[in-house]
Protein backbone atom coordinates (compact mmCIF):
# COMPACT_ATOMS: atom_id res chain seq x y z
CA UNK A 1 0.00 0.00 0.00
CA UNK A 2 1.80 3.87 -1.02
CA UNK A 3 2.18 5.70 1.76
CA UNK A 4 0.03 9.31 1.73
CA UNK A 5 2.49 11.77 1.08
CA UNK A 6 2.02 14.17 4.14
CA UNK A 7 0.12 17.98 3.21
CA UNK A 8 2.64 20.56 2.47
CA UNK A 9 2.69 23.46 5.34
CA UNK A 10 3.50 25.95 3.45
CA UNK A 11 0.09 28.67 2.64
CA UNK A 12 -1.13 29.25 -0.42
CA UNK A 13 0.64 32.24 -2.15
CA UNK A 14 -2.88 34.39 -1.87
CA UNK A 15 -2.50 33.81 1.29
CA UNK A 16 1.05 34.58 2.02
CA UNK A 17 0.80 37.88 -0.13
CA UNK A 18 -1.44 39.07 2.05
CA UNK A 19 0.69 38.51 5.05
CA UNK A 20 3.26 40.31 3.63
CA UNK A 21 1.00 42.56 2.59
CA UNK A 22 -0.84 43.05 6.10
CA UNK A 23 3.20 43.38 7.56
CA UNK A 24 4.04 46.18 5.09
CA UNK A 25 0.66 47.82 6.08
CA UNK A 26 1.96 47.63 9.50
CA UNK A 27 5.04 48.49 9.32
CA UNK A 28 4.73 51.74 7.69
CA UNK A 29 3.42 53.62 10.28
CA UNK A 30 6.10 52.53 12.53
CA UNK A 31 8.53 53.72 9.75
CA UNK A 32 7.44 57.18 9.90
CA UNK A 33 7.38 57.53 13.46
CA UNK A 34 11.01 56.70 13.43
CA UNK A 35 11.48 59.41 10.74
CA UNK A 36 9.21 61.93 12.43
CA UNK A 37 10.71 61.38 15.92
CA UNK A 38 14.48 61.55 14.15
CA UNK A 39 13.33 64.60 12.10
CA UNK A 40 11.84 66.23 15.72
CA UNK A 41 15.68 65.55 16.93
CA UNK A 42 17.19 67.80 14.03
CA UNK A 43 15.06 70.62 13.96
CA UNK A 44 15.70 71.13 17.79
CA UNK A 45 19.17 70.69 17.83
CA UNK A 46 19.55 67.59 19.72
CA UNK A 47 22.17 66.43 17.79
CA UNK A 48 25.42 67.95 16.91
CA UNK A 49 26.85 69.20 13.44
CA UNK A 50 30.18 66.96 12.92
CA UNK A 51 28.98 64.00 14.73
CA UNK A 52 28.34 60.57 14.28
CA UNK A 53 25.30 58.60 14.71
CA UNK A 54 24.92 54.49 15.53
CA UNK A 55 21.91 52.68 13.88
CA UNK A 56 21.79 50.50 16.61
CA UNK A 57 21.81 53.59 19.25
CA UNK A 58 19.16 55.26 17.86
CA UNK A 59 17.38 51.75 17.56
CA UNK A 60 17.79 51.07 21.03
CA UNK A 61 16.69 54.43 22.09
CA UNK A 62 13.63 54.55 20.15
CA UNK A 63 12.67 50.53 21.30
CA UNK A 64 13.11 49.53 17.47
CA UNK A 65 14.47 47.17 15.11
CA UNK A 66 17.50 48.65 13.07
CA UNK A 67 15.95 48.13 10.12
CA UNK A 68 13.14 51.14 10.51
CA UNK A 69 15.94 53.51 11.57
CA UNK A 70 18.13 52.77 8.87
CA UNK A 71 15.61 53.70 6.01
CA UNK A 72 14.84 56.93 8.38
CA UNK A 73 18.38 57.56 8.07
CA UNK A 74 18.07 56.98 4.57
CA UNK A 75 15.95 59.85 3.96
CA UNK A 76 17.29 61.97 6.41
CA UNK A 77 20.46 61.70 3.95
CA UNK A 78 18.36 62.38 0.89
CA UNK A 79 16.89 65.27 2.42
CA UNK A 80 20.80 66.61 3.30
CA UNK A 81 20.35 66.06 7.14
CA UNK A 82 23.05 63.28 7.34
CA UNK A 83 25.66 61.67 5.03
CA UNK A 84 25.92 57.80 4.83
CA UNK A 85 29.42 56.98 4.26
CA UNK A 86 29.50 53.59 4.67
CA UNK A 87 27.12 51.08 6.83
CA UNK A 88 28.77 51.97 10.17
CA UNK A 89 29.61 55.55 9.71
CA UNK A 90 26.67 58.21 9.59
CA UNK A 91 27.70 61.40 10.22
CA UNK A 92 25.57 65.06 10.54
CA UNK A 93 27.37 67.51 8.48
CA UNK A 94 29.77 70.04 9.76
CA UNK A 95 28.49 74.15 8.90
CA UNK A 96 30.59 75.50 6.51
CA UNK A 97 30.18 79.29 5.76
CA UNK A 98 29.47 78.70 2.09
CA UNK A 99 26.85 76.10 3.35
CA UNK A 100 25.23 78.70 6.21
CA UNK A 101 24.68 81.55 3.51
CA UNK A 102 23.24 78.80 0.82
CA UNK A 103 20.30 77.42 3.33
CA UNK A 104 19.69 81.04 4.36
CA UNK A 105 19.66 82.33 0.71
CA UNK A 106 16.89 79.27 0.20
CA UNK A 107 15.02 80.45 3.35
CA UNK A 108 14.94 83.54 2.37
CA UNK A 109 13.30 82.56 -1.08
CA UNK A 110 10.95 80.35 -0.01
CA UNK A 111 9.37 81.09 3.79
CA UNK A 112 7.84 84.46 2.92
CA UNK A 113 6.73 83.04 0.04
CA UNK A 114 4.84 80.65 2.40
CA UNK A 115 3.84 82.42 4.67
CA UNK A 116 1.85 84.69 2.56
CA UNK A 117 0.29 81.64 0.50
CA UNK A 118 -1.08 80.13 4.16
CA UNK A 119 -2.00 83.59 5.07
CA UNK A 120 -6.01 83.12 3.70
CA UNK A 121 -6.11 79.73 5.14
CA UNK A 122 -5.31 81.16 9.13
CA UNK A 123 -8.29 81.44 10.45
CA UNK A 124 -8.86 82.73 14.07
CA UNK A 125 -8.35 79.42 15.73
CA UNK A 126 -4.69 79.19 14.03
CA UNK A 127 -4.37 82.80 14.95
CA UNK A 128 -4.92 81.74 18.56
CA UNK A 129 -2.53 79.54 19.17
CA UNK A 130 0.14 81.22 17.37
CA UNK A 131 -0.36 83.58 19.83
CA UNK A 132 -0.20 80.72 22.55
CA UNK A 133 3.19 79.52 21.17
CA UNK A 134 4.92 82.72 20.97
CA UNK A 135 3.94 82.88 24.74
CA UNK A 136 5.51 79.86 24.93
CA UNK A 137 8.97 80.45 23.41
CA UNK A 138 8.94 83.90 25.76
CA UNK A 139 8.29 81.49 28.86
CA UNK A 140 11.28 78.93 27.71
CA UNK A 141 13.69 82.03 27.32
CA UNK A 142 12.91 83.33 31.04
CA UNK A 143 13.02 79.74 32.73
CA UNK A 144 16.55 78.87 29.82
CA UNK A 145 14.43 75.97 28.54
CA UNK A 146 16.75 75.93 25.18
CA UNK A 147 14.62 72.79 24.57
CA UNK A 148 11.28 74.25 24.33
CA UNK A 149 12.67 77.09 22.90
CA UNK A 150 13.57 75.56 19.84
CA UNK A 151 10.47 73.71 19.74
CA UNK A 152 8.23 76.39 20.15
CA UNK A 153 10.02 78.21 17.41
CA UNK A 154 9.70 75.81 14.83
CA UNK A 155 6.31 75.50 15.83
CA UNK A 156 5.67 79.15 15.24
CA UNK A 157 6.49 79.04 11.89
CA UNK A 158 5.03 75.90 10.89
CA UNK A 159 1.98 76.90 12.13
CA UNK A 160 2.05 78.96 9.74
CA UNK A 161 3.25 77.44 6.79
CA UNK A 162 0.81 74.17 7.79
CA UNK A 163 -2.08 76.59 7.31
CA UNK A 164 -1.73 75.87 3.22
CA UNK A 165 -2.13 72.51 2.01
CA UNK A 166 0.76 70.86 2.19
CA UNK A 167 3.05 70.63 -0.96
CA UNK A 168 6.61 70.94 -2.34
CA UNK A 169 7.23 74.34 -0.83
CA UNK A 170 6.57 72.89 2.63
CA UNK A 171 8.88 69.85 1.89
CA UNK A 172 11.93 71.85 0.69
CA UNK A 173 11.03 74.07 3.95
CA UNK A 174 11.54 71.19 6.36
CA UNK A 175 14.79 69.76 4.54
CA UNK A 176 16.45 73.47 5.46
CA UNK A 177 15.25 72.94 8.63
CA UNK A 178 16.48 69.86 8.88
CA UNK A 179 20.06 70.84 7.49
CA UNK A 180 20.29 74.05 9.62
CA UNK A 181 18.65 72.84 13.18
CA UNK A 182 22.06 71.34 14.68
CA UNK A 183 23.52 74.18 14.51
CA UNK A 184 21.37 76.27 15.58
CA UNK A 185 21.42 74.83 18.99
CA UNK A 186 25.17 75.35 18.82
CA UNK A 187 25.26 78.93 18.02
CA UNK A 188 22.49 80.70 20.03
CA UNK A 189 25.19 81.24 23.14
CA UNK A 190 26.90 83.41 21.01
CA UNK A 191 24.22 85.79 20.41
CA UNK A 192 22.93 86.34 23.76
CA UNK A 193 23.71 90.14 23.87
CA UNK A 194 21.75 91.20 20.75
CA UNK A 195 18.63 92.82 21.34
CA UNK A 196 16.25 91.84 17.89
CA UNK A 197 13.14 92.93 17.26
CA UNK A 198 10.39 90.42 17.96
CA UNK A 199 9.32 89.64 14.37
CA UNK A 200 6.44 87.13 15.43
CA UNK A 201 4.96 89.55 17.40
CA UNK A 202 5.07 91.81 14.02
CA UNK A 203 3.85 88.93 11.71
CA UNK A 204 0.56 88.08 14.21
CA UNK A 205 -0.13 91.77 14.03
CA UNK A 206 -0.14 91.27 9.89
CA UNK A 207 -2.04 88.17 10.38
CA UNK A 208 -4.48 89.85 12.33
CA UNK A 209 -4.65 92.63 9.72
CA UNK A 210 -4.84 89.91 6.75
CA UNK A 211 -1.62 92.36 5.52
CA UNK A 212 0.17 89.37 3.26
CA UNK A 213 3.28 92.18 2.32
CA UNK A 214 3.98 92.62 6.10
CA UNK A 215 3.79 89.26 6.62
CA UNK A 216 6.44 87.94 3.97
CA UNK A 217 8.85 90.58 5.63
CA UNK A 218 8.36 89.86 8.83
CA UNK A 219 9.38 86.32 8.13
CA UNK A 220 11.75 87.63 6.19
CA UNK A 221 13.38 89.73 8.94
CA UNK A 222 13.13 87.40 11.28
CA UNK A 223 15.46 85.10 9.53
CA UNK A 224 17.89 87.68 8.21
CA UNK A 225 18.25 89.17 12.14
CA UNK A 226 18.62 85.72 13.88
CA UNK A 227 20.30 83.95 11.47
CA UNK A 228 22.56 86.90 10.42
CA UNK A 229 24.14 87.50 13.65
CA UNK A 230 24.74 83.65 13.74
CA UNK A 231 26.47 83.73 10.49
CA UNK A 232 28.43 86.73 11.94
CA UNK A 233 29.46 84.74 14.66
CA UNK A 234 31.59 81.93 12.89
CA UNK A 235 31.13 77.94 12.77
CA UNK A 236 33.44 76.15 15.38
CA UNK A 237 30.97 74.44 17.69
CA UNK A 238 30.72 75.89 21.08
CA UNK A 239 28.80 74.90 23.86
CA UNK A 240 24.98 76.34 23.72
CA UNK A 241 23.18 78.89 26.23
CA UNK A 242 19.97 80.18 26.04
CA UNK A 243 19.81 83.82 24.92
CA UNK A 244 18.49 86.37 27.36
CA UNK A 245 15.24 87.43 27.32
CA UNK A 246 13.48 89.43 24.51
CA UNK A 247 16.03 87.61 22.07
CA UNK A 248 14.37 85.40 19.35
CA UNK A 249 16.32 83.55 16.71
CA UNK A 250 14.83 81.88 14.01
Amino acid sequence: MASKRPHSLRAPATVRRRRAAAASTEAAPLHRNVHAELSRRFITGNVMPGGSLSTRGLAEELGTSQTPVREALSRLAAEGAVQIRSKRKIVVPPMTADRFHELLRCRELLEPEAAVRALPHIDAKRLKRLRQVDDSIGAAIEHGDLHAYMQGNYDFHFLIYDAQPRGILHRLIETLWLQFGPYMRVVYGRVGTAHLVDQHEVAIQAIRDRDAPKLGRAILADIRDGMGLIGKSGFEPTLPNLPPAGNRVS
